[in-house]
């Protein structure tokens, strides 16, 4: 009888995705932000098409597409993208599965992105990605799947994490342990950059430029024909 491995891994990891220079800047960034739309931060979320970047998330996403392999590089037509910004003391966030979230409440139809990466902008207590091809369980706490079989990434200041955009995905608490409410003692915000790499643009998500949340995320407003020398941020 053939001997079976381990299943492969879900998950592919790169440490020091960013130039050291745009990562600091973004880092820096979002921690500037403090608590501001703390509450809304996973619904606020925002469309960028591989143009001319509007937003530090926006020129980390150009330097971070070379990250996607070439098939999935190829086919990708823009990146929605937000903050994920939590206490790992008080997740709030469930086991689920990415998708076009306005289209399944129009239509019912399930829309998954090509692929979903997160960055990670800093060290938490506890706070890994648990990443399975399991479905949901709303029965369970959090929705975890049972028995949890999930690859564990633990959050590192420049990692980049990608997974297939069908995959369960959820965050461990600060103990590591599957959420089951809030834990007695506050941490601190477990940041990360989200960005699911889109075939066709999902409904209702706006532009960066078009908002007025984050001002410390906003670029400077480039004047045309003021720099026609000068590189666009993608190239490196």
């Amino acid at each position: 009888m053939p001997e079976t491995g381990p299943p492969p891994r879900l998950v592919d990891v790169t440490h020091h995705a960013l130039p050291r220079t745009l990562f600091s800047r973004l880092a820096r960034a979002v921690r500037a932000l403090g608590t501001e739309n703390l509450r809304d931060t996973y619904q606020t979320t925002f469309w960028f098409d591989f143009g001319l970047p509007t937003a530090l998330p926006e020129q980390a996403i150009l330097a971070l597409r070379r990250r996607l392999p070439a098939p999935s590089r190829r086919r990708v037509a823009g990146v929605e993208w937000w903050l994920s910004r939590m206490r790992t003391s008080d997740v709030r966030v469930d086991f689920h599965r990415d998708r076009d979230e306005a289209l399944f409440a129009r239509t019912g139809v399930t829309a998954h992105p090509a692929c979903s990466t997160v960055l990670f902008l800093g060290r938490c207590r506890g706070g890994l990605l648990a990443v399975t091809d399991a479905p949901p369980d709303e029965a369970n706490p959090a929705f975890a799947p049972d028995p949890l079989e999930a690859d564990l990434v633990r959050p590192w200041p420049n990692r980049l994490v990608l997974f297939p955009g069908d995959a369960t995905h959820g965050v461990l608490d600060a103990r590591n342990a599957i959420p089951t409410g809030r834990l007695p003692w506050p941490t601190p915000l477990r940041l990360a950059l989200v960005m699911n790499w889109w075939r066709r643009k999902p409904e209702g998500v706006p532009p960066f430029a078009r908002s007025r949340r984050y001002p410390a995320l906003r670029l400077p407003r480039r004047v045309p024909g003021a720099n026609s020398t000068s590189r666009h941020a993608s190239t490196w």
